[in-house]
């Protein structure tokens, strides 16, 4: 008998997709190309031996959001999230650092006078109703709660660097709001790139910034372990060449970009929807690094010990220079680089009295060029004596981030360009984009709404689609 739906690709929005398939009652089995799940949340030993690190995302602010995450049983099945002081910092050139904690009021208080009622007037209304504000932004279209949306809305369609510009005095907390939006790997100067800091910076502020103890795997394994106690399958070491190839099943969802896609079952979708297809556009890459350390980074702002993640760029000029720079096709010599340490609050990711350190900047689509140095300056820079703490080193180009995840092309780690243009048609405009031309078959990975993040959002949606096929 055939199994009710087959997914193709073991990331979080495969595994969403399989689960709430499960969840309905549907017999699901997932095939995964890799010997190991979890797509872009995997974790391994990539410098020494007792050295955790996460191989690409590392932060699960988006997990607890998640409407759908957030209400699966994740912690009965090995998930524990550990929060760290401070969702992040970013340190200046003056030694000292803007901190953004947990609580708003804190975070207020490190602002000037002017910036702090600012930030409060901004802040405060979303973060009182953050389950709702995420439900609509983690939505296919945003069309729930409308009157919370069009308030959001009004500041977050602008470019990060107006915004910012308008809305607060301080250089100081203009750059913060720089590093923050350029999570986007979209040019601050572009419209819709303040909804992006706005967003990380309600969910530092209602539900923090956690790391999953021992490694992001420990996320990608708790959800296939809550699969199979649905009865669903996933069979690793598969890859899966075309869609002719897999058994009979009534639906497929795919956890694939569109390139892919179109490799799987390109020959057999209409000329116009595969011209669409083809018309897709990637975003800018990421050239990552990952070190064992001997010591805590010596950061010169001490403040920035009790922050998980750290914001490397100095000022927002100079942050949206890089970001411009990247998507325009060049390199920078001071990018902006995204630090998140661990092992200061997670002892299970590094031997005793040892550390672990991840780091990434945004390289044109498909770069060749090393940016080892360039990263480890942008760190030396803001603490001295660094480079004296390492013990061993791994630096991964885009060609070899996509090498253990095919979906990351060229290191694109978003599924593909998040600009205005692409946002709400990913992969194509559509009311539906998650259903292909070909019947049964649907594509439930970050290429579809809403995107970037590990939310499980576009899975469960894509989900939810092939349930009406499958009724």
């Amino acid at each position: 008998m055939a199994t009710d739906a087959i997914v193709v690709g073991s990331g979080p929005n495969g595994l969403a997709a399989a689960i709430a398939l499960a969840i309905a009652g549907r017999s699901v089995r997932v095939y995964e190309a890799e010997s190991t799940i979890g797509g872009s949340t995997r974790s391994a030993e990539l410098t020494e031996p007792g050295y955790v690190h996460d191989v690409c995302a590392t932060v699960h602010a988006l997990a607890l959001v998640s409407p759908f995450l957030k209400a699966l049983p994740l912690s009965e099945h090995g998930l524990e999230l550990v929060h760290p002081h401070a969702p992040f910092a970013h340190p200046l050139d003056d030694g000292t650092a803007v901190v953004v904690h947990r609580s708003l009021a804190q975070t207020i208080d490190t602002l000037s006078k002017r910036d702090a009622k600012a930030y409060r007037a901004l802040i405060a209304p979303f973060v009182d109703r953050a389950d709702d504000l995420m439900h609509a932004l983690l939505g296919p279209f945003g069309f729930r709660h409308p009157f919370l949306m069009a308030n959001f809305g009004r500041h977050a369609i602008r470019s990060a660097e107006g915004f910012a510009r308008r809305s607060f005095a301080d250089e100081r907390t203009r750059a913060m709001f720089a590093g923050v939006a350029a999570h986007s790997v979209v040019p601050l100067d572009q419209l819709a790139t303040a909804g992006y800091g706005l967003g990380l910076l309600v969910a530092a502020h209602a539900v923090g910034w956690p790391v999953a103890r021992g490694g992001s795997q420990r996320l990608s394994d708790a959800m296939a372990a809550y699969l199979r106690s649905l009865g669903g399958e996933i069979i690793t070491d598969t890859r899966v060449g075309r869609l002719e190839e897999l058994p009979p099943s009534r639906t497929t969802l795919c956890d694939v970009t569109p390139r892919q896609l179109l490799r799987l079952a390109g020959d057999r979708f209409p000329a116009r929807y595969r011209r669409r297809l083809g018309r897709y556009r990637y975003g800018p890459g990421v050239f990552k690094m990952d070190w064992a350390l001997n010591a805590p980074v010596p950061w010169r702002a001490s403040e920035c010990n009790s922050a998980g993640t750290i914001h490397l760029g100095g000022s927002m000029g100079e942050i949206a220079f890089s970001e411009r720079e990247v998507w325009d096709g060049r390199h920078v010599e001071r990018p902006y680089v995204l630090v998140v340490q661990s092992s200061l609050f997670d002892d299970s990711r590094a031997p005793a009295g040892r550390h672990t350190l991840w780091a990434y900047c945004h390289v044109p689509n498909g770069s060749t060029e090393d940016m080892r140095a360039r990263i480890e300056n942008q760190i030396e820079r803001f603490a001295p004596g660094f480079r004296d703490c390492v013990i061993a080193r791994s630096a991964m180009y885009p060609a070899d981030m996509e090498a253990r995840n095919a979906n990351l092309v060229g290191g694109d780690i978003a599924g593909g360009a998040a600009d205005l243009a692409q946002l709400f048609t990913r992969p194509v405009a559509s009311l539906n984009p998650y259903r292909t031309p070909l019947p049964g078959v649907y594509l439930c990975s970050s290429s579809t709404p809403p995107g970037i993040g590990v939310h499980g959002m576009c899975g469960y949606y894509a989900a939810q689609a092939a349930l009406s096929t499958l009724r």
